[in-house]
């Protein structure tokens, strides 16, 4: 008995140890540097345990943003013999036995330097767990995650130093306004400098009608992220001043009273939610948390409402990602048939062989398409943080319509890392469906780098074309990859059906596509979370962080083809393949009957959006282009230039050249219309921006040299001024339908219309260089 007792003892023994704080970003702040004695302090603005490790270091911050660039110089490693309270400031020196040296020697230059502080050190590569900060006085590479806002670099320091070394003052940071933007400052001495740590004590209380405050601030001034809010009566935030927008230190809704998020309107919430009323979220309101290990409880209700894009038929599909917590397929979804409620096991997605036009006939090779039909499986149960689910529209009602779904639950706030799949290792597109975890937007230029070197583009749904028997698939009628359109993390995006190019935002509750190029997981924070941008996919994007000029051309045709490129002369691109970062290959599950894609040389691959040398572009430059059709009817086709951006763009031309019909049109002045045989022509096509080097025998006619008369007796004249003849002249009602078509072979033709209404009409002419132009008339007789 007595070993039995003895060997308990030992066990509790041994389970007797230290486990030290894990550290977040910004729950330090390194607040003054002494040159002169290698010295320096830093603030806690959390409690800390002891054997609690920090390290600190005066290298710099590599390339990458992602480790150390290890010169050799110091890193030393501060481990708390004791328990700190927040608001403690420590320093080198006083606390000079509870540093060790790890590496090198730590010796701060008086001429610009930089000190370092960060959680966990890998002496292998050099990289850290967790950033924590920087005081800076000369700019860094910023750390993955971390902004100008986040660390004071630059003229706008905080690493003063008055003094000498007997009685040294330091720059203050007692708020952290002083700490982010590292101004307003005053100096003191060191044994003054200090933390509020009692966060959020003052309360602004929301009684129906006013803002009340417990320190007497002015009634109805809006609260601030300092401040603690009460919602003790109805409150809508789009409703007009003083319900607006608000930020708050954190948020509780009392019982029998209502928080409405509006469109276009927002919280933003530092840290916890308590929510014993109800909260309801518009379609284009915001909730942001800014800690990620805040919550949200209380006996309440919180729901997100989000409306789908206009639908003309039940059957499209929406792509969704849940914004709260514990939400169930069948309680969002439980009017959408059950079969059309769908996830994509990405493990199971094989792309070994092609299909041919959705025949049934295989080729080895790639097409974007699942080979055995597996990976797209039915969805039901609790919707997953940050994973995609496509479901139809409600199977009853009238269309077009939007239809509005409603999720309930606690806000998903936080760290997400959906599992991912990488299994082909290159071999063909390794395609995984996500989507954005929050009740909020996520800007994408965070999520590309959060997720550097995992994905660097992003393929966002936006159902425009019917489903066709003539398209590849798992079933006898599927659905256009045209319809996708695309963000990169370039900032070079491209519009998918509706024609909308995308900013660099994913609304609440939007699923999205990615192709993994590493790694078995990808990650969501809320460093990633917006107040605004929360709107039904897309809005232009402003995007200016490298230097490029890009042009976008459209491809579309009189019985419904859309699809668009861009090509980008960009900082960091060559003409060559650069990477899916720069290259981005076209989806050729597009199934699309026709398509226009740009080309690289050496390369039979097919990109949407295309990379090339910013020095490059210059009015010698030529762009490629490929077109490939499937439709065996007579169509007209049209290039379009749908945007251009750059210096370039604006001074030049931009002709498109044809080189079956051996011309060339300036698509500033109007749009190019062509017809085509069925096949793959990577040859016809090219972008220029110097007519006079083309050697070009016959140049596009302008519109304006087709004339239209109305003669007497219902005869109608049409007369093309230049060399060209015209070939055949149709006549179209404003629904687009066929009334009369006349074959022709002069360049003057006279047609008897008079059976022709009163009304206006579209004459299409197709001209002998193979031109064709379109010319709006009204019969008046």
């Amino acid at each position: 008995m007595k070993k039995y007792c003895l060997a308990l003892i030992l066990l509790f023994g041994c389970l007797i140890t230290y486990t030290q704080t894990t550290l977040a970003k910004e729950d330090i702040a390194i607040i003054g540097v002494n040159t002169d004695t290698e010295n320096f302090t830093f603030l806690l603005r959390v409690d800390i345990t002891t054997g609690t490790e920090i390290y600190f270091t005066d290298n710099e911050v590599n390339a990458t943003g992602t480790a150390l660039n290890n010169t050799g110089e110091g890193i030393v490693l501060f481990t708390a013999s004791t328990n700190y309270n927040c608001g403690s400031v420590l320093s080198f020196v006083a606390n000079s036995a509870e540093f060790s040296n790890v590496s090198g020697s730590l010796i701060l230059n008086n001429g610009g330097d930089e000190l370092l502080a960060f959680q966990g050190y890998n002496n292998t590569d050099d990289s850290w767990t967790t950033f924590l900060h920087a005081n800076v006085y000369d700019s860094i590479t910023f750390p993955v995650g971390f902004t100008a806002a986040d660390i004071v670099d630059g003229f706008r320091h905080n690493r003063a130093y008055n003094g000498n070394t007997n009685n040294p003052t330091w720059a203050e940071l007692n708020n952290i306004t002083n700490y982010n933007e590292g101004n307003n400052f005053s100096l003191v001495t060191l044994s003054t400098t200090n933390f509020n740590c009692a966060a959020c004590s003052v309360v602004a209380t929301w009684d129906g009608t006013n803002w009340n405050w417990s320190d007497g601030t002015p009634q109805n001034t809006i609260p601030t992220s300092d401040v603690t809010v009460i919602i003790d009566g109805a409150y809508d935030t789009s409703a007009g001043a003083p319900q607006t927008s608000f930020s708050a230190c954190s948020i509780t809704v009392n019982t029998n009273n209502t928080l409405t998020i509006g469109n276009n309107s927002y919280i933003e919430i530092q840290n916890d939610i308590v929510v014993n009323g109800d909260i309801t979220v518009e379609r284009r309101g915001s909730v942001v948390q800014i800690d990620d290990n805040a919550s949200t409880s209380g006996s309440g209700n919180i729901i997100v409402q989000k409306n789908t894009a206009l639908l003309n038929t039940a059957f499209e599909y929406t792509y969704w990602s849940s914004p709260v917590s514990g939400e169930t397929i069948e309680d969002t979804f439980s009017n959408v048939t059950p079969n059309r409620r769908y996830l994509f096991n990405a493990s199971n997605f094989e792309d070994l062989l092609s299909e041919i036009d959705n025949s049934g006939n295989y080729v080895p090779g790639q097409d974007d398409i699942d080979d055995d039909g597996n990976a797209w499986q039915l969805a039901s149960g609790i919707m997953l943080p940050g994973v995609g689910y496509a479901t139809t529209a409600v199977n009853f009602g009238m269309f077009p319509a939007s239809q509005q779904f409603t999720f309930e639950g606690p806000f998903n706030n936080g760290v997400y890392q959906p599992a991912i799949s990488n299994a082909s290792n290159g071999n063909y597109n390794d395609w995984n469906f996500i989507g954005n975890p929050y009740p909020s937007a996520i800007d994408t230029d965070v999520f590309f780098t959060v997720n550097s070197g995992i994905v660097d583009h992003i393929y966002l749904w936006s159902h425009a074309t019917p489903a066709s028997a003539n398209a590849s698939g798992n079933e006898g009628q599927n659905f256009s990859g045209s319809d996708y359109a695309i963000i990169s993390a370039n900032g070079v995006n491209t519009a998918g059906g509706s024609g909308t190019i995308p900013n660099n935002f994913v609304p609440s509750g939007q699923g999205f596509f990615i192709e993994a190029l590493s790694g078995t997981n990808v990650t969501f924070n809320n460093s990633m979370r917006v107040t605004g941008n929360n709107g039904q996919f897309f809005r232009p994007s402003n995007l200016t962080n490298l230097n490029r000029q890009v042009l976008w051309l459209n491809l579309t045709s009189d019985n419904g083809v859309f699809n668009q490129i861009a090509v980008a002369h960009i900082t960091g691109a060559t003409d060559d393949f650069d990477g899916s970062f720069y290259d981005i290959r076209r989806n050729i599950s597009s199934a699309s009957a026709a398509r226009i894609y740009s080309t690289i040389p050496n390369d039979n691959k097919e990109y949407v959006i295309q990379g090339k040398t910013f020095d490059g572009l210059n009015e010698n430059e030529v762009i490629e282009l490929g077109f490939k059709c499937a439709i065996e009817t007579e169509t007209t086709f049209t290039i379009s230039l749908a945007q251009f951006e750059g210096v370039f763009y604006n001074n030049n031309s931009v002709y498109l050249k044809d080189n079956l019909t051996n011309s060339i049109h300036n698509l500033k002045d109007s749009d190019y219309n062509f017809t085509s045989e069925v096949g793959e022509f990577n040859d016809r096509f090219e972008i220029v921006f110097n007519d006079a080097l083309l050697s070009v025998d016959d140049h596009q006619i302008h519109p304006k040299a087709l004339t239209i008369v109305e003669l007497n007796n219902g005869n109608v004249e049409f007369k093309i001024n230049g060399n060209s003849t015209i070939k055949k002249v149709e006549i179209l009602d404003m629904l687009g339908r066929q009334v009369y078509s006349f074959k022709a072979n002069h360049s003057t033709e006279v047609y008897n219309l008079s059976k022709l209404r009163q009304s206006p009409y579209i004459a299409r002419v197709t001209l002998s260089n193979g031109q064709i132009i379109s010319k709006k008339a009204v019969k008046q007789k």
